[in-house]
């Protein structure tokens, strides 16, 4: 592996973890030189990284605004919340395959938890029990896009430890019909918070520049 290759590989952890862990809000432009220089590297593996990123949908390409964390419309977020919606259900319907592996047990020990990482991971572990690489491939991807939003929107949704639990608790307990229903729930309640969540975002984008 060749050094740039190296570097770029680590630079594409490192910010997609930030995108994650709200390091970055919807909105934000990401500087390439910046992050150059904060990682004490020349600015074309970081291009390399980001790039990737803006691949996977994580990342903005503006053109001459630069590179900016997605932030999305009503319709773009509406549409992504019902395809997480029907991915989920996909999985739900394909069962979990006779050759997983046991999943993990995902615990929920109280609302100072990180809500946000703990649903990217139920998700995942639902999509990846059915070893369809494609859909969880999909189930990853639109996790990743989902995150950010997820986190800057906190405080918007009632009793989220209560949700995530109830979706958690039927998972571990694969009662899948209680589970689909689980999830249609939980994703009509933010598509019908879309407005206040796109407001939000443009608010706190505004302040930005």
């Amino acid at each position: 592996m060749s050094a740039t290759h190296s570097k770029t590989a680590f630079l594409y952890g490192q910010v997609r973890r930030a995108l994650q862990s709200g390091r970055y809000v919807p909105g934000q432009r990401i500087d390439p030189g910046a992050l150059a220089a904060q990682f004490n590297t020349s600015t074309m593996p970081v291009r390399f990284a980001l790039y990737r990123l803006v691949g996977e949908g994580m990342i903005n390409d503006q053109a001459r605004d630069g590179l900016h964390v997605p932030l999305p419309t009503e319709a773009a977020l509406r549409d992504l919340y019902g395809w997480m919606e029907r991915l989920l259900l996909m999985a739900c319907d394909s069962g979990i395959a006779p050759m997983a592996p046991e999943p993990e047990r995902l615990e929920l020990a109280s609302a100072d938890d990180d809500l946000v990482k703990r649903t990217w991971q139920l998700f995942d572990a639902i999509a990846r029990a059915t070893l369809q690489r494609s859909l969880h491939r999909a189930v990853k991807q639109a996790n990743d896009q989902l995150a950010p939003i997820r986190r800057a929107k906190s405080g918007l949704i009632d009793n989220p430890f209560d949700e995530l639990s109830a979706l958690n608790r039927h998972w571990q307990r694969r009662d899948i019909p209680a589970l689909r229903s689980a999830l249609r729930d939980y994703h009509e309640r933010r598509k019908q918070l879309v407005p206040c969540i796109v407001l939000l975002f443009n608010e706190r984008s505004a302040q930005l520049h």
